[in-house]
């Protein structure tokens, strides 16, 4: 007898546990925090990761802030009620006070703007190979705490046509036989390739993200289609192989769709500059073009053979940094009009942002409103005055990443796609140990942890509460103590970014023109994102 209730209550405790992983796998987890020199991680291991989830107000009179700081909050959320006249507190982690300041953010949610198609982040080969040698709980942990609900939401995706950079070395399909027009070689895809179709297959499983958008890119060709007939340096695409390239960006789209993934965008290539003028800093596999020859390939064979076979895989223009938007479009339109007329979206990268103002993006814009316009690379150590790998905890980092979103949020993007999801902790690996930072970093020494960085909940703020199809609306600060970005989201609420990058607590009232008022305190060097109805 007792040794069967000894047998009942061990049972019992086990049906505890297990309901108790179960339910918490969805629920709401807070952050396992580590301190390290430079600021807070959020540490995950094969058992455990941080999650939250939708703290929408469950009625009219409430509204929520979601906050994180450089203090150590991550996603702390607290609640209040709209009209009151008392400043509902956002408590920092260390629970210090400062002298406060005040803003006023008037939000006029009749006044839209761009819509919204997304956020996400890259997968590429050396993704894939970090996730390969983590067991499989600490690499679902990764895949939901970014493309779940639970975690930060996203739903694009960008990926490397082939080789790129973040990879064991550079390389392409049919590099053999040479000179090959018919691309007789290309009839299957790479182990490697295989490989990350099936983690992202899983991904999709684990997560249940709705819509996942991926988007591909290629480096470079096999060199014998390149005038150098080398991975990097000065080059051009031979103009006998125009058709075979577009014909190898169909190929690979085709041999993914039979894996069963289908591309949603591919862009007309990576960063064409790297061939053209950075060939000296670009060591890694790269395409040089200009606008006008750029302009004769689209119009005369991408552009046709893509729509010929994929009518609604969407072709991205140019791929490269914020500077080249000033001109690249007005000269491809004046050699081919109808090439920008194949290009559905602009992307660009955001390497040279803080030297380059938005101007150069609104010239873009103003011409071509209609197109859907994403950053689809970002990450930080990629400048000789930056360390060129992660620094865990470094909340200026996220900081960067912050004033980032909200300019080009602030002028009609659509979404960004950040880099590598994950790197290990020198920030590869890379074949030519371009290493750089990321907004999760696995422990390659004993495969047992991820740190999520400050980056990660930086983006979070965005991404996890501006929703695919939210819309921008009027938002204007009174003065510079916050910066500010509000959307109107599908369900019918509002989400509103008030950014503090300053030393001093502030004191922040939310005029809506259609609710009123919501007052809240934000604690220094905090991000915050108000939900409201």
């Amino acid at each position: 007898m007792g040794e069967g209730c000894n047998y009942i209550e061990k049972l019992l405790a086990i049906c505890i546990i297990v309901g108790f992983i179960a339910i918490s796998s969805q629920a709401s987890a807070p952050c396992a925090l580590r301190e390290y020199k430079n600021g807070f991680v959020c540490v995950c291991n094969a058992t455990y990761c941080d999650y939250l989830d939708d703290p929408s107000p469950e009625n009219e009179e409430e509204f929520v802030i979601v906050s994180s700081s450089k203090a150590g909050l991550r996603f702390g959320t607290t609640s209040g009620k709209v009209n009151d006249t008392s400043f509902t507190t956002v408590l920092d982690y260390n629970k210090t006070t400062a002298r406060t300041r005040k803003v006023t953010i008037n939000v006029d949610r009749e006044k839209q703007y761009q819509n919204i198609t997304g956020f996400g982040g890259s997968f590429t080969g050396s993704v894939s190979y970090i996730l390969d040698k983590l067991p499989q709980g600490l690499q679902d942990h990764i895949y939901k705490s970014f493309y779940a609900q639970e975690g930060i939401g996203f739903n694009l995706m960008r990926t490397s046509i082939g080789g790129c950079d973040f990879d064991s070395k550079a390389w392409a399909y049919n590099e053999e036989p040479e000179n090959d027009a018919a691309l007789s070689n290309f009839t299957d895809l790479d182990p490697s390739e295989k490989k990350r179709i099936e983690q992202i297959k899983h991904l999709k499983e684990v997560t249940n993200v709705e819509n996942l958008r991926i988007k591909a890119a290629a480096w470079s060709p096999p060199p014998w289609m390149k005038t150098n007939n080398k991975w990097t340096g000065v080059s051009r695409l031979k103009e006998e192989y125009y058709q075979t390239w577009a014909d190898y960006h169909v190929r690979w789209i085709e041999l993914w769709e039979k894996q069963g993934l289908p591309i949603w965008a591919i862009s007309t290539g990576n960063e064409p500059s790297n061939g053209v003028i950075f060939m000296f800093f670009a060591k890694f596999m790269s395409l040089g073009w200009l606008p006008e020859s750029q302009a004769i390939w689209v119009s005369e064979h991408l552009g046709p053979t893509m729509r010929n076979k994929y009518k609604d895989v969407i072709i991205f223009g140019n791929d490269d940094q914020r500077f080249t938007f000033a001109f690249w479009f007005k000269m491809m339109k004046a050699v081919r009009a109808d090439s920008v007329d194949y290009l559905s979206g602009l992307s660009v990268h955001w390497y040279w942002d803080e030297i380059f103002k938005p101007v150069f993006i609104d010239i873009a814009r103003k011409e071509m409103p209609d197109k859907i316009m994403l950053v689809s690379e970002s990450c930080i150590g990629d400048k000789p005055w930056q360390k060129a790998a992660p620094v865990l905890g470094d909340w200026s980092r996220g900081e960067k990443f912050a004033r980032a979103f909200l300019q080009d949020l602030q002028h009609d993007f659509n979404g960004w796609i950040d880099w590598n999801i994950v790197l290990d902790e020198q920030g590869g690996p890379n074949y030519v140990e371009n290493f750089v930072d990321a907004p999760s970093i696995a422990n390659m020494t004993t495969l047992s942890e991820v740190y999520k960085q400050p980056m990660f909940y930086v983006m979070g703020h965005f991404s996890k509460f501006i929703p695919e199809g939210s819309r921008r609306v009027l938002s204007e600060r009174t003065n510079v103590n916050v910066d500010t970005v509000a959307f109107a989201r599908p369900d019918g609420s509002l989400a509103v970014i008030a950014f503090n990058s300053g030393s001093a607590g502030v004191n922040v009232t939310i005029s809506d023109t259609k609710r009123g008022q919501i007052n809240f305190s934000v604690p220094p060097k905090s991000i915050n994102t108000v939900l409201y109805n």
